[in-house]
């Protein structure tokens, strides 16, 4: 089997846009393109890749796998770049990047240090804020990036007028209070009797939350109300509730009085870093490769005592 690694392109963009015609539109080409171009790989990997619905196209397992090692293509091409950038040692200026508390405290704030060091003439700005500002911010030209975060299973692309680079896919995980599952692998939302805690609209799990209620039941509680990681953890602590958490939310927060399940079909949430689409920028494109080398090594390891 030999793949041309020239077609994974339009696979990925297939697999992140939810479709040929989105994809083709992401990629400045006719539909058509995207569609030979899939067909040449399903020949030359001898597997069906996508299957087209009336929402749009789902990849296969084949097609999921495909993509993964896509993925893994264009984030080693990234920090290829970073790294050739580094040796040219002429990469001056300043980026400011936006982005949510976790992302910022586990991925970015820990490697800047590391940057200083790397690049001399770089400055990096960070600026914490909610999504919708962060946003504005980034149309207004006051930031230059922004870290977004997106329920994979349910979110669309980028907004017209902007582009999504990956930086991290990570797992929701089922968090319920401590011992109230005698039996971790099977979770039995009528035997458990606690309801889902409320989550505020614009919350970054509320889609996921939603998705996830309708795959495995239970109510929604109508006590509380979270928009908070912390404040969602020390909930489910007390025994008012379950809900879900990202694994980065989960690296620098306690885990005390919580169980945390890693259960089939709970999705994943994507971390991307969004930017306006401008003409390249050397000083901007070096600190993109900078954000996804970091977020490419993180690994969760938990805190607490669960």
């Amino acid at each position: 089997m030999e793949i041309d690694p020239r077609r994974l392109r339009f696979l990925l963009a297939v697999a992140r846009y939810g479709g040929v015609l989105a994809a083709a539109d992401e990629l400045a080409v006719t539909a058509s393109a995207v569609s030979q171009q899939i067909g040449r790989l399903e020949q030359e990997t001898g597997q069906a890749l996508i299957t087209r619905t009336p929402t749009g196209s789902v990849l296969t397992p084949a097609g999921l796998t495909l993509a993964e090692a896509a993925e893994d293509v264009e984030r080693a091409l990234a920090v290829a770049r970073t790294r050739l950038l580094q040796d040219e040692g002429g990469v001056t200026g300043t980026v400011r990047i936006g982005g949510f508390q976790s992302f910022l405290t586990t991925i970015l704030s820990p490697a800047l240090s590391d940057w200083r060091e790397r690049h001399p003439g770089l400055r990096i700005e960070t600026v914490e804020a909610e999504e919708d500002e962060l946003l504005r911010a980034l149309r207004a030209g006051h930031l230059d990036g922004i870290a977004v975060e997106l329920d994979a299973g349910t979110d669309a692309g980028a907004p017209r007028g902007t582009n999504d680079t990956p930086l991290l896919d990570e797992p929701w995980k089922l968090v319920v209070p401590s011992g109230v599952l005698l039996n971790t692998e099977v979770v039995d939302f009528g035997r458990m009797a606690l309801p889902w805690l409320g989550v505020d609209p614009t919350a970054a799990n509320a889609k996921a939350v939603g998705r996830v209620q309708k795959i495995l039941g239970g109510e929604s509680s109508s006590a509380h109300t979270f928009y908070s990681f912390e404040n969602a953890l020390a909930l489910v602590a007390a025994g008012e509730g379950v809900t879900l958490v990202p694994s980065l939310a989960l690296e620098r927060l306690s885990t005390d009085g919580v169980d945390v399940l890693d259960v089939p079909g709970l999705g994943m949430r994507r971390i991307v870093l969004r930017t306006l689409r401008r003409g390249g920028s050397t000083v901007l494109d070096t600190v993109v490769g900078l954000v996804r080398e970091a977020s490419a090594s993180f690994t969760y390891e938990p805190s607490g005592d669960d």
